[in-house]
């Protein structure tokens, strides 16, 4: 079914690597998906003209500095009224992986008072280098996050990472008070997990990067900007399974489809 007053918009840089993907999962979905390179964005200034934006894999710039570093600022820089005013309208966003770390360093995430002008996390190197294996989440979510509303909570969902800076952390000092508010304000989304739904409390590699208690994603006070470092995209369909041929009969669709089907339900609701 063709859901034709959404349209969604995929950014692209030069770097980035899962646009295809993203676009594919939201087509399924009967969404329009537009890959639209940055510099388009400026020039036509549109940005308005979307329901939801996405900043997807990849490794936007080649990471130097940072990761997500160089196109938060750039972004900003360029586009940071109109970002302002699409948080500001409700319209939601996604970073995935190297997205969300797009999003930590832009204020966006988790802009416990708003968008920060300083990043108030971050999302460092990992604790044992490059890591690219399936991995297991816990759904933490109360409900506020738009992205999983059609995930139990408590679901354990199976998702690839790939990445070498996804470590998220919080300074130091504030690492107590930061993590109340993560779930006073109910921010926190995925947990990483065993298999059976036991966290990982660091131990890899059920917790592939060392991430702080062990957080593999998030979203803003308002639940419409989310940020994780697994690729639901690459969750999408059954094949995509590593362990798909040793199974004869599989669900058609994997645990990644959740998050997208969960934003398409979302927009329609709204609209």
């Amino acid at each position: 079914m063709k859901r034709v007053d959404i349209k969604i918009c995929i950014l692209r840089v030069g770097g980035t690597n899962c646009d295809a993907e993203t676009k594919r999962s939201f087509e399924e979905l009967g969404a329009k998906a537009d890959i639209v390179h940055v510099n388009e964005l400026v020039k036509r200034r549109n940005l308005a003209e979307y329901s939801a934006l996405v900043f997807p894999g990849g490794f936007s710039y080649g990471d130097y500095v940072r990761a997500g570093a160089i196109w938060a600022k750039w972004i900003l820089a360029r586009l940071g009224k109109e970002l302002e005013a699409f948080v500001d309208d409700g319209r939601p966003i996604l970073g995935i992986c190297n997205g969300f770390q797009v999003l930590v360093e832009a204020g966006l995430l988790p802009a416990f008072n708003g968008i920060s002008q300083q990043p108030e996390a971050a999302l460092a190197s990992n604790v044992r280098g490059y890591g690219c294996r399936w991995i297991s989440l816990k759904h933490e979510n109360m409900g506020k996050c738009i992205f999983t509303q059609k995930v139990p909570k408590g679901k354990v969902l199976r998702m690839p990472i790939a990445h070498g800076e996804g470590r998220f952390v919080f300074p130091k000092e504030k690492e107590k008070e930061f993590l109340k508010k993560l779930y006073d304000n109910d921010q926190l989304v995925f947990r990483y997990c065993t298999g059976d739904g036991e966290y990982a409390e660091g131990r890899f590699p059920e917790n592939p990067n060392g991430s702080f208690h062990d957080i593999a994603g998030i979203c803003n006070p308002e639940g419409t900007v989310f940020g994780l470092m697994p690729h639901p995209e690459r969750a999408f369909y059954w094949w995509q399974q590593p362990d798909w041929t040793s199974k004869t009969r599989m669900p058609e669709y994997c645990d990644g489809k959740l998050v997208f089907e969960s934003l398409i339900d979302y927009l329609e609701r709204k609209s």
